[in-house]
């Protein structure tokens, strides 16, 4: 009877929150970006955060990945359940007692839905509106808008970066080899052939009635990331049947000097059709983003349009 107790004892202890905390290869700070600076530029390409920050972020966050939460969670980043989730859910102490965490399938979905936190609150719509390699301003500016609690968040996350020089991966423009990982990808052998067209020696699909962007990005080889912004759209984009879709990054430039624009145009679809990057269209045209021009308008496609004080 006593070494049944004993046993019972041992068992409820080796099982308990408190002992519950990873104890073998912790993660370091070098191994740590080693293993999320793409997943950190990735995002950064698709919403304009800078990767110092999100790693910054989830190397304080996690402890280098190495935090209960991190490890039985994926939650690199500290994210609280808040009204809107309904996943699953992990319990723990923080701020008060039994706090609800947002758990995740994988570390991945922490860091998209990081960005997703950030993107769709008001709150933090002034810091998309600093510069990408702003890191000081994004770290000050999350602690500005209470991102966190601790006094320090800012200076702490700005010499993180400045410490391991995470701010060099916020000049990267292109990422191309990031791959889906394994154990989310269809195998080969179920990928549907599709007949690949070039225009402008741009290499694009044309959409098929039931088409996914996950269907489309397992059919070319391509990860998702690229699909949304070869193309200049969202995650919760709308595909359309017919519908051209870039395998590979649109031209600066256009082939026409001009488009003149027809009724039920958009800037989107003009960038689609003419395979020029939706940005650059709009600064050709000394136009903001989101404006959209009239029928009848008149859109350079090659060379900058004057400002109306040149004339």
């Amino acid at each position: 009877m006593r070494t049944l107790l004993f046993i019972t004892i041992l068992f409820s202890f080796y099982n308990s929150p408190l002992n519950a905390q990873p104890a073998e290869h912790k993660m370091t700070p070098s191994q740590y970006i080693e293993n999320f600076k793409n997943e950190a530029i990735k995002e950064m390409l698709m919403y304009n955060i800078p990767a110092s920050i999100t790693l910054a972020q989830g190397m304080l966050e996690s402890g280098n990945g190495n935090s209960d939460l991190a490890v039985y969670a994926n939650n690199h980043f500290g994210i609280k359940c808040h009204k809107e989730w309904s996943g699953p859910t992990f319990i723990k102490d923080d701020d008060t007692k039994d706090e609800c965490f947002r758990k995740y399938s994988s570390v991945l979905d922490s860091y998209t839905d990081h960005s997703n936190f950030l993107k769709s609150r008001s709150r933090y719509a002034g810091l998309f509106e600093l510069k990408r390699t702003d890191y000081k301003g994004w770290a000050k500016g999350l602690k500005q808008t209470g991102y966190a609690t601790d006094p320090k968040y800012a200076q702490r996350l700005v010499d993180l970066i400045e410490t391991h020089q995470l701010y060099q991966y916020d000049q990267v423009d292109e990422l191309p080899n990031i791959v889906v990982a394994a154990s989310t990808k269809t195998p080969p052998e179920t990928m549907e052939a599709r007949e690949i067209l070039r225009f402008r020696f741009i290499k694009y699909v044309v959409v098929k009635p039931g088409d996914s962007f996950y269907k489309i990005a397992v059919d070319t080889d391509k990860d998702l990331w690229q699909l949304y912004k070869f193309n200049d759209l969202e995650p919760n984009s709308k595909l359309i049947a017919g519908q051209k879709l870039y395998l590979q990054p649109k031209r600066n430039k256009a082939k026409e000097p001009f488009h003149t624009v027809k009724k039920g145009e958009t800037m989107k679809s003009i960038s689609q059709l003419h395979g020029i990057k939706l940005k650059k269209l709009y600064k050709k045209n000394n136009m903001k983003a989101g404006e959209e021009p009239k029928s009848g308008d008149q859109l350079y496609m090659r060379a900058q349009k004057p400002d109306k004080e040149d004339f």
